[in-house]
């Protein structure tokens, strides 16, 4: 059996020897090597090509944030971010770093666990993060800078009027999500919806990270808000309540699981379906599983237009590929290209009143 083989980044000298230990415990695993600066990351990580990087976010000399970016335009390897959840600039940070293409995030241990149980899912998760396939990432799209915005005048307008725009996301879904907000106009005025899987703790602060990187407003809705009343806003599912539509309305409930996920996109996805049907226009996006296909068929079925990110430009062709298989998507797009299909769609309705 072949080991995958990892490199662990972590500055402080307890915490590493004990990943150390927990990494040369699993016979599936090599430790090929460790840094405790960033800068080092990046050479080792040159030099070794591991399969997979487990990384901190707080590093001297050059920040985990910084070397991720670095690692993922130039070596591209799959990276599982091991960061405290307790400090709400290191969590900006660890999201910033999701969106330049680490893989996924996990909490440091506090020390309050039950027996072994953070040190298995650490083991898991690794080894799933390992067998990724990563792409790369310019460097000119992890700068915080907005990119030049469409223009909705350019577009003609469709003969059916769209009144939403929904979009569901798993692994890789920040970054992804990032790059759509960003390529709208300011005068894009549909709501957009969304239901993003993310890692807990790390969802809370997720929208509030969100409403720092567009022009456009970022919420979780209160359950009973009106759906007329988010023209031009960015509404996004609360971690671990599900989202629906239903009367007009915003509901938030938790209900069991769906694909082991709550929020579930296939929930969304479905209410959509029977309250606004036609009028939506869905993405489903990068991401592991299967949640968000069934959804999108139910959308197709009732009339409405449906998008699945590529395999090419998808971190994860998971989610998008199972809803090409129940042909439940009406276009396959590379991510750079789904804003402009946004706009262009919804063009009668983007600049005018919600």
């Amino acid at each position: 059996m072949t080991k995958r083989r990892v490199l662990l980044v972590e500055d402080s000298a307890t915490v590493r020897g004990r990943l150390r230990e927990v990494l040369e415990s699993d016979p599936e695993l090599e430790l090929v090597g460790e840094a405790s600066d960033g800068k080092r990351a990046i050479e080792l990580c040159q030099e070794l090509r591991p399969d997979v990087v487990t990384m901190d976010m707080m590093l001297p000399v050059m920040s985990g944030l910084a070397a991720t970016e670095y690692i993922m335009a130039h070596c591209p390897t799959p990276i599982l971010i091991v960061s405290a959840s307790m400090n709400r600039g290191e969590v900006f940070k660890t999201y910033e770093a999701l969106a330049a293409g680490a893989v996924d995030v996990l909490d440091k241990p506090r020390g309050d666990e039950p027996d072994g149980s953070w040190e298995r899912n650490y083991l898991q998760t690794l080894k799933l993060v390992s067998r990724i396939r990563v792409i790369t990432h310019p460097r000119a799209r992890l700068r915080r800078l907005d990119p030049a915005p469409l223009d909705a005048s350019s577009y003609p307008p469709t003969a059916r009027e769209y009144g939403l725009v929904a979009i569901g996301a798993s692994t890789g879904g920040p970054g992804a999500i990032v790059e759509i907000l960003r390529g709208l106009p300011a005068d894009f005025r549909l709501p957009v919806l969304i239901v993003l899987h993310i890692n807990e703790p790390f969802g809370s602060a997720f929208a509030d990270w969100l409403d720092t990187q567009t022009s456009r407003p970022v919420a979780y809705p209160k359950d009973g808000d009106l759906l007329s009343a988010a023209g031009g806003r960015v509404v996004m599912a609360p971690p671990g309540r599900h989202l629906q539509v239903q009367g007009g309305r915003f509901r938030l409930n938790s209900d069991p699981e769906r694909h082991s996920c709550r929020p579930s996109v296939d929930v969304l996805f479905e209410s959509l379906a029977h309250e606004c049907g036609a009028t939506t226009v869905a993405c489903l996006l990068t991401g592991m599983g299967r949640d968000g296909a069934a959804g999108l068929l139910a959308l197709k079925r009732a009339g409405a237009l449906t998008i699945a990110q590529d395999e090419a430009s998808s971190v994860v062709y998971g989610m998008p590929r199972e809803a090409v298989q129940l042909n439940a998507a009406q276009r396959v797009l590379p991510l750079s290209e789904i804003a402009r299909n946004l706009l262009r769609l919804t063009a009668r309705r983007a600049g005018g009143p919600p």
